[in-house]
């Protein structure tokens, strides 16, 4: 009778459709303005692999007093600001949603350390299921805002 329940059990996991959001994080990079600046920001394309949407409600890191999702709008007299993104950032499945300069991004307020070329910053996004995805963000004060992703670095985070 228990192999029955347990082979019985077995399928009815097996039938459950798999939760499919599969988030990956490519070419990310982190920078500050300037060496003495008291905020920074993170890039990077974040792509969903998965069959359902993936919904990133939040960011963390011990770089920083606060971290926020960011984007810029123009207000009515046509000058771009940077606001929080309250809601988050919905990446649909099988799409990508890049965090870039002068869009959205992960920002860093009231930062801890200065940020140093080469250096790493532990990120975590965390989606609106609480998972969430650690990443290793590599400082680059050099890259300019319209340099190709080279793809060298890549995290990912599924569902199972």
């Amino acid at each position: 009778m228990k192999t029955v329940i347990l082979t019985t059990a077995a399928a009815v996991c097996f039938a459950l459709p798999a939760l499919a959001c599969q988030l990956e994080a490519h070419d990310p990079y982190a920078r500050a303005s300037h060496m003495m600046a008291q905020s920074g920001a993170a890039f990077m394309e974040l792509r969903n692999t998965g069959s359902s949407d993936c919904h990133v409600t939040s960011a963390r890191s011990d770089i920083a007093e606060r971290v926020e999702l960011h984007t810029h709008i123009e207000d009515d007299q046509g000058v771009m600001r940077m606001v929080e993104v309250k809601e988050g950032f919905v990446i649909p499945a099988g799409e990508s949603h890049m965090l870039a300069r002068g869009g959205d991004h992960v920002m860093f307020l009231g930062l801890r350390q200065a940020m140093h070329q080469g250096d790493q910053v532990a990120v975590t996004l965390v989606l609106a299921d609480g998972e969430a995805l650690e990443l290793t963000v590599p400082v680059d004060m050099e890259r300019m805002p319209d340099h190709g992703a080279s793809h060298s670095h890549s995290h990912s985070h599924s569902h199972d």
